[in-house]
This record gives C-alpha cells, sequence and structure tokens, in this order.
C-alpha cells in the first residue's frame, strides 16, 4: 500500500510534464508543416544524377 502513495503523485508528474511538453510543441509550430519530410519522402519524382553530381558523391 505503500507504493502506491508513490506511484499516484509520480503518475500524475508525468502527465503534466508530458502535457507540457505537448503544448511546447504546438506553441512552437512543430506541427505547422503538413507536408513535411515525411511526406515529400513519399513523391515519386525520381530524377537522375547529372555525372557533375554523382562525381560530387563518390568524393
Amino acid at each position: 500500500m505503500i507504493a502506491i502513495t508513490y506511484l499516484i503523485p509520480l503518475s500524475i508528474v508525468l502527465a503534466v510534464i508530458t502535457f507540457a511538453g505537448f503544448l511546447w510543441t504546438v506553441r512552437t509550430d512543430q506541427y505547422a508543416d503538413p507536408e513535411g519530410d515525411a511526406a515529400r519522402m513519399l513523391e515519386t519524382e525520381d530524377v537522375p544524377l547529372s555525372s557533375q553530381e554523382r562525381d560530387n558523391l563518390r568524393g
């Protein structure tokens, strides 16, 4: 029974920290780019590299 007296406040503190983190991400516009990297990754615009770009990648 003593453990529950520690676990309930701990879970409340963790919930408050999680909610504060969520509010911080919303206020700093972390979700403002609906066409972000994840969506752009799925696009099928495959453009071949030029010979100069291939040489730059090789080092």
